[in-house]
């Protein structure tokens, strides 16, 4: 029992891993900045890897009966980005003292992110549009038709990751598609 329990909690953070990586990856494609806007700087690559993060907690949030699982998976996936904000940080010079701080910071904005996205794709596609040009742009003087862009793809995205077997997700083995819908990822 106690080796069952330790095992599952070893894959489990291995799972988490693995579904990180994978927002990282898809944040990171192209498309993203070249044609759908998305500022290529700090910001925008950190509000890109936020969002995949939250496509991915709502596929979690819609495990059934398996909610507990989903539950300690989704702890699994913050962990770990918490974990790489903060390497990325001292990577980038920031000192010992003030990286605890920007993490804290980012987490907030994180949690602030989840509740936009959340309370905007729960009204209407606008809404959410709107909580995308605050947000993943930035600014509310972002480009409507980009910022739709990304609401149509986050639609395409979350029936794809509703598709995907619960076995598939739980093990951290989770496919994104194409950016831009009708190209080859």
């Amino acid at each position: 029992m106690i080796l069952k329990k330790i095992f599952g909690e070893k894959s489990e953070v291995e799972a988490g891993r693995h579904l990180y990586a994978t927002a990282v990856a898809q944040a990171r494609q192209k498309p993203f900045y070249t044609r759908l806007g998305v500022p290529d700087t700090l910001d925008g690559r950190f509000e890109s890897i936020i969002l995949h993060v939250w496509l991915i907690l709502c596929r979690l949030r819609s495990a059934g009966e398996r909610q507990a699982e989903a539950d300690s998976l989704s702890q699994a996936v913050f962990d770990t980005m918490i974990t790489d904000l903060d390497r990325s940080l001292r990577e980038m010079g920031v000192g010992d003292l003030r990286v605890g701080k920007r993490v804290k910071a980012m987490a907030k904005a994180f949690y602030g992110r989840l509740k936009a996205y959340d309370e905007g794709m729960s009204a209407s596609r606008e809404a959410f549009t709107l909580a995308l040009e605050r947000n993943l742009y930035g600014t509310p003087d972002a480009d409507p038709a980009k910022a739709q862009g990304v609401a149509e793809y986050v639609e395409r995205e979350t029936a794809n990751l509703a598709s995907q077997s619960w076995d598939s997700v739980a093990s951290g083995k989770i496919e994104f598609g194409p950016v831009l819908e009708g190209e080859r990822r």
